[in-house]
This record gives C-alpha cells, structure tokens and sequence, in this order.
C-alpha cells in the first residue's frame, strides 16, 4: 500500500439535456480520443430512439437498464495454503455501476 494521501475524487458535472451524472459517466466511457460532442451525438441519438421506441422516459429506462447488467457478486482469488480458491465477494455500488 502507499504510503501518500489517496487520489481525491474528481467532480463530474451533470450533461446538459437530462442533468443526470450516470448518463455523463456513460457518455465518458462512450468518448474516443477526447471527442465529447461526438459521444453526446451517439448517446443523446440513442436515448431519442428508446424515448421514440418505448414512449417512456429515456432516462428512466436507462437507468433499468444499468441496474439490469450490473453484477451483484464477483469472484476474488483466495490462498489458502498451497491452493488458490475463487471466493464471491459482493460488489460495492461504484463498482457495479463501473462494471455496467
């Protein structure tokens, strides 16, 4: 472990249509070599599809969406003496969403 103080957590501003920081955290792993007007063009397309599609609230069915791919559980590795088991171990929030 090091020893220095742990890295602060950078602030994400909300996106600008919906004003919801998951739809900016997606729209950021979507981004390719820094073109963020290129990802919100794909991001914003696809949520007008789903509204289009489904006559819902974009965001709402989203937001399902993420809560229905998101692992509850993962595996680590464990020794114990000369073998290596695989343990599940729950998943914290930020992580499920990161993993999404």
């Amino acid at each position: 472990m090091s020893r220095r103080h742990s890295a602060e957590k950078r602030e994400i501003n909300p996106d600008p249509k919906f004003g919801d920081l998951i739809v900016t955290k997606f729209m950021n792993a979507v981004m390719y070599d820094g073109k963020k007007s290129v990802a919100e063009t794909i991001v914003y397309g696809a949520l007008d599809q789903v509204q289009a599609k489904t006559k819902q609230e974009p965001v709402t069915v989203f937001h399902q969406a993420l809560d229905n791919v998101a692992p509850h559980v993962e595996v680590r590795s464990r020794r114990v003496g000369g073998a290596t088991y695989q343990v599940p171990v729950d998943v914290r929030p930020e992580r499920r969403q990161a993993l999404a």
